[in-house]
């Protein structure tokens, strides 16, 4: 990664987060009962920390806090004005099966929102970023929403049948997904425009050397995408949970994963020209800066 030396234990520790956090999902299909509890709760917040350090080195720690904060705030008002009210998901409450909870909502859930909302908002801004290299407000607020909301294609089934959270009436639902109304994917394309929107306003577009920075964010949402669809189809026997999951998530991942490959390699091959033997007093001596526009780099 592209950061300062005295960075680059906290760099490491992010992607150790990482894999950690991977390598615990991984288990889910192995385990029942508390020991499944354990893994939800656990791979949450490892996956979480990952993000909150990647953000606290990319910006500062109280740009990290304001992302827990406003992802975490929004994500806990949404839950709870939608257990007192059924608005915006439909009528639903919680069980005790995710532990604490706070105004009828699992402390864990608003973490949950900031462990995607974060690398949905990187997304964003690279899908939306032109030959400028600045990201569209708008299409960042589209490309980030639409991620973040293709996550509870997969979240909500999964949760539903390890009894987190029931819905008074499950219907009319998505054909071969009982158990969810409609209402509820609507409302979490709701709450993660409006969330992904206040991230942007609240996090600031800033430069950064390199886009292989990015790539620790990057896999926590290629995870999830594909990681969901395999144990979907293969594991938990829901097929059309994998359909639609990865379809939708697919929608942004994939061109998402595939520009910010051309943009690390592009400024690999800008360093790999640099360090070779030419004239100096180059007025970009990492070689990265026109290669990281032309590929969307944010930035």
């Amino acid at each position: 990664m592209a950061i300062t030396r005295n960075r680059d234990l906290p760099s490491r520790a992010v992607i150790v987060l990482v894999a950690a956090g991977i390598l615990t999902q991984i288990s889910y299909p192995l385990t029942s009962g508390e020991a499944l509890r354990a893994v939800t709760v656990i791979s949450v917040l490892l996956l979480t920390s990952a993000g909150l350090l990647h953000a606290a080195l990319r910006w500062n720690i109280p740009r990290a806090m304001v992302l827990f904060l406003v992802a975490g705030g929004i994500g806990l008002l949404a839950e709870t004005v939608g257990v007192k009210t059924g608005y915006p998901f439909g009528e639903y409450l919680y069980t005790e099966r995710l532990g604490l909870q706070l105004v009828g909502v699992p402390v864990l859930v608003p973490i949950a929102w900031t462990m995607i909302a974060y690398p949905a908002l990187l997304l964003g801004r690279r899908l939306a970023t032109g030959a400028d290299g600045t990201p569209n407000r708008l299409r960042t607020i589209l490309f980030g929403g639409i991620t973040l909301a293709s996550w509870d294609l997969y979240l909500d089934p999964q949760m539903i049948a390890q009894d987190a959270w029931r819905f008074a009436d499950p219907t009319p639902n998505l054909p071969g997904v009982p158990g969810i109304p409609l209402t509820n994917y609507a409302g979490w394309v709701l709450v993660s425009l409006v969330m992904i929107a206040a991230l942007d306003r609240a996090l600031p577009v800033r430069p950064t050397r390199r886009a292989d920075w990015e790539w620790p964010a990057a896999a926590v949402l290629a995870w999830t995408w594909i990681g969901s669809a395999v144990g979907n189809l293969v594991f938990f026997g829901r097929p059309w949970v994998a359909l639609y999951g990865g379809l939708v998530m697919g929608l942004t991942v994939l061109p998402y994963l595939r520009r910010l490959a051309a943009a690390t390699r592009a400024e690999q091959d800008a360093l790999a020209a640099a360090s070779g033997p030419a004239p100096g007093g180059q007025d970009d001596p990492d070689g990265v800066g026109a290669a990281s526009a032309q590929n969307g780099g944010e930035r």
